[in-house]
């Protein structure tokens, strides 16, 4: 959810963009920072302070900004209208892909709803040789987009209203499934996003809260901690936003030069590379399953034609026959890592974190048998920047018990 500057994706106060959050032990961060050097959007900034086609909503002022959780306490009195809360939790650089997340919140509680966005850089999430300071910070181009694209305020505390009296001595832990895949690479990310999360939930009091399937991990352990935890609060997946080359939607992406965008694009090139083998893959089981006798049927009619030279029907026979076994989770990982093996030879190269194809309620590997939802996850870094992305897949008829990205706990 957070990492620094080149590292990580801001994500909610203090989860990447509930994602993000990342903020140096004395962040100056917080709601009440004036604009500044700090504060001004960087130069190549991808996010547009007023998406395109945003409507304007009437009432909105630079006074919705508030940093203290009293003077969140009072908006909400001040709103006094009867619809449902909703939270979306920043850790700022916003960009389209927040604006997503606010204008589907605003969609869900309607107008008469009280959408409230976080913007927070979460020091719990930083860990070793990752640089709190260098954490993107343009808390006043954050605001107008986060007004513009539906939120009636921005709730961005200091540090010490967070964590008044230094870090928590009691903290949320995340489990065997903290310690997998982004949190083997960052050892107590999960664990410090966590209590963040559960923090602002406790702060902001929603009845909604959205988070991005970019961070699919997150997202997966946000929803257990709901559950196990008995927060009376419905959480909400919004598909990845994508630039229109397929990269992912970052507030990192700004790091990256002209040559390491172009290779940077493998990341996606690989996930959508396993999404179509496995469609293809599955349009071939449905024909070979559509067979009178299955693949038997298929088999036979592969050798009836090969007797009567018909090299080529009695190929596509073959290719229906051998469905089951060409198929599968294995023949996934297989098309999306040449995808990023090839990356790996570009200039300037990929350098690849992990490639995993997970089960969404716990982010172990699949097996080779697998039937139902998963997630085909990808880390890599190009030059000094780190990228992630996901893509959410579907092995057979899928099973009532496995979780969707999209679904609501």
């Amino acid at each position: 959810m957070s990492l620094p500057a080149r590292d990580h994706d801001p994500a909610p106060a203090g989860v990447s963009a509930p994602a993000g959050t990342h903020a140096p032990a004395g962040a100056s961060a917080s709601a009440g920072a004036s604009a500044s050097a700090g504060t001004s959007t960087p130069a190549g900034a991808s996010a547009s302070p007023t998406p395109p086609g945003t409507p304007a909503r009437p009432g909105l002022r630079p006074d919705r900004l508030v940093p203290t959780a009293q003077g969140l306490r009072d908006a909400a009195a001040r709103h006094g209208a009867p619809g449902r809360n909703a939270v979306v939790m920043t850790m700022g650089a916003l960009h389209e892909g927040h604006a997503t997340l606010i204008r589907a919140a605003r969609a869900r509680v309607g107008e008469d709803g009280f959408v409230v966005v976080t913007v927070f850089v979460n020091p719990l999430q930083f860990g070793a040789g990752e640089d709190l300071d260098r954490y993107p910070r343009t808390l006043d181009a954050d605001l107008e987009l986060a007004l513009g694209a539906g939120a009636s305020v921005v709730f961005a505390p200091s540090v010490d209203e967070v964590y008044p009296g230094g870090e928590p001595q009691v903290r949320i832990t995340a489990g065997p499934m903290g310690e997998r895949l982004e949190g083997a690479s960052r050892p107590g990310h999960f664990d410090g996003m966590l209590t963040v999360v559960a923090k602002l939930l406790h702060l902001t009091a929603p009845d909604l809260a959205f988070f991005g399937q970019k961070d699919a991990q997150q997202l997966a352990l946000i929803r257990r901690m709901v559950r196990d935890l008995n927060f009376p609060v419905e959480v909400v997946g919004v598909e990845t936003v994508r630039e229109e080359d397929g990269l992912a939607l970052s507030s990192r992406n700004r790091y990256l030069s002209a040559g390491e965008r172009r290779t940077a694009l493998a990341l996606s090139r690989a996930l959508f590379a396993g999404q179509e083998r496995l469609a293809a893959q599955e349009a071939l089981r449905a024909r070979a399953d559509a067979l009178p006798n299955g693949r038997d049927r298929a088999e036979n009619r592969a050798e009836a034609l090969s007797r009567l030279g018909e090299a080529r029907a009695a190929a596509d026979a073959h290719a229906v026959a051998q469905a089951a076994e060409c198929a599968g989770p294995g023949a996934v990982r297989a098309a999306a890592r040449a995808v990023l093996d090839e990356a790996a030879k570009a200039e300037p190269p990929l350098t690849l974190d992990y490639l995993a194809l997970v089960d969404p309620a716990d982010f172990t590997e699949v097996a080779d048998d697998h039937a139902g939802q998963a997630v085909l996850a990808v880390a890599a870094r190009v030059g000094s920047t780190r990228l992630i992305d996901n893509i959410p897949l579907s092995f057979g008829p899928p099973s009532p018990e496995s979780p969707t990205l999209g679904a609501a706990t």
